[in-house]
């Protein structure tokens, strides 16, 4: 078929870093069958490489337009995209979305709206960039077990932590030249803080478990008190600190799900994933492990991502969600622990700190200079204390596996039914 003859109307709201991408990469390949009919976007005075006669100043005037084919959404707001698409798929209409934080909110909703209404809704864009991981999640390991998947799957941060590394620069410094790059937010607690590479989690475990889980239940620890000390404490062991989200299967059958900083060796595929670069292992039952890695970041690598959405909508692609009628139970914090190494430049803030996450006094290491402690903690004292470790500047790292607890009853164990 000649698509140039009836080219596929495009609706984008957003014209920032993806939109922009997304919408070069199809003006360098005209013979895709794709036209970027009309764009929204939310100010009027923002400058931009396009006339201005090229844009309108209301997204609800491309859903309220029946000759757009597909709709694609890549606008910050999650609130505002959530309606946006929500009232699209409504309407029965085909959707392309980036927005992580919204469809780790809502995507059970959005789903049955699909269902109920007959539209469809891809977001390949809104996990890891150009890593085609949820469709090879969704369609290519549909039916096989898998043991885990993990991953590197926030760039800004894995930024700060390789200039740490190679540099040698301390947190701050690294934090700025990351915003500089354009590689962090003004605001960069999204990013430090974990909540990104949390909500891209908590996607993956519906195309992965069946699991739609709440992702405010979702520990996640940031590297906002990482320092100096630490990146010498795990060179000196020849590891590395990055920071790694993970949904796994326990042994139990149950789905545990956690974005930490971790000490990684290089045995692992995610010791050298450098820069604004993500990385994702696969662990399945029969298919072995899988490493994927690519930019995860950036206004033409997620714009490609975006641009496979878009193809795939024209050939009738969905998400199949095959695993959701057998989904396991989450178990996210109670009946878990792990190997943990902590630290914070005073000694008796730390004394503190190992109160709370009841780990014995001589967990402490005497070295004035670093002081650090290591054993291993209980999920449940990390999810009780982690605004208090927040707040104290203590930083937090995994050294192994998550481990279950004998004869503990999780207190997660419940996971959102879609109908």
């Amino acid at each position: 078929m000649n698509h140039s003859e009836h080219p596929l109307r495009l609706g984008l709201i957003g014209f920032g870093c993806v939109g922009q991408g997304f919408y070069d990469i199809i003006e360098q390949q005209p013979g895709l069958g794709l036209a970027v009919a009309r764009i929204a976007v939310k100010s009027p005075n923002k400058p931009r490489t396009l006339p201005p006669d090229r844009f309108t100043y209301h997204a609800d005037d491309l859903l309220h337009d029946p000759t757009l084919d597909v709709l694609v959404e890549v606008i910050d707001d999650a609130a505002e995209a959530f309606r946006l698409v929500s009232t699209a798929l409504r309407q029965g209409r085909r959707v392309v979305t980036a927005n992580k934080a919204m469809l780790a909110r809502h995507l059970p909703e959005l789903v049955q709206l699909e269902q109920e209404f007959g539209g469809t809704l891809l977001y390949e864009a809104a996990v890891c960039g150009s890593i085609p991981v949820v469709r090879t999640l969704d369609s290519y390991f549909s039916h096989e077990p898998l043991r885990a998947v993990r991953g590197i799957f926030n760039g800004s941060s894995n930024y700060v932590l390789t200039r740490m590394s190679e540099a040698g620069s301390d947190y701050a410094t690294a934090l700025a030249e990351a915003q500089v790059q354009g590689f962090a937010e003004t605001d960069p607690l999204l990013d430090m803080g974990a909540f990104d590479p949390r909500s891209k989690a908590v996607i993956l475990a519906a195309h992965a478990y069946g699991a739609f889980l709440n992702p405010d239940e979702v520990l996640n620890l940031g590297i906002e008190a990482v320092g100096a000390a630490d990146i010498a404490y795990a060179a000196a062991r020849g590891q590395k600190v990055k920071v790694v989200a993970s949904v796994e299967r326990l042994p139990n059958g149950r789905v545990a799900a956690l974005v930490t900083p971790q000490l990684l060796g290089p045995e692992s595929p995610l010791y050298a994933v450098e820069q604004e670069f993500n990385g994702i292992i696969i662990d399945a039952e029969y298919a072995g492990a899988q490493f994927l890695a690519g930019r995860g970041a950036g206004g033409h690598p997620t714009g490609s991502a975006v641009l496979a959405d878009v193809l795939a909508l024209r050939r009738g692609h969905r998400y199949g969600y095959a695993r959701r009628a057998a989904a396991p139970a989450a178990q996210l914090t109670e009946g878990l622990e792990l190997d943990a190494y902590v630290s914070h430049p005073d000694a008796g803030v730390l004394r503190e700190v190992l109160t709370w996450l009841e780990l014995p006094p001589d967990a402490l290491h005497p070295d004035s200079a670093h002081p650090y402690a290591t054993g291993p903690v209980a999920l449940q004292q990390l999810w009780a204390w982690r605004k208090e470790l927040r707040a104290a500047g203590i930083f937090v790292a995994r050294r192994g596996a998550v481990r279950t607890v004998a004869d503990a009853v999780p207190a997660h164990a419940e996971v959102a039914a879609v109908a």
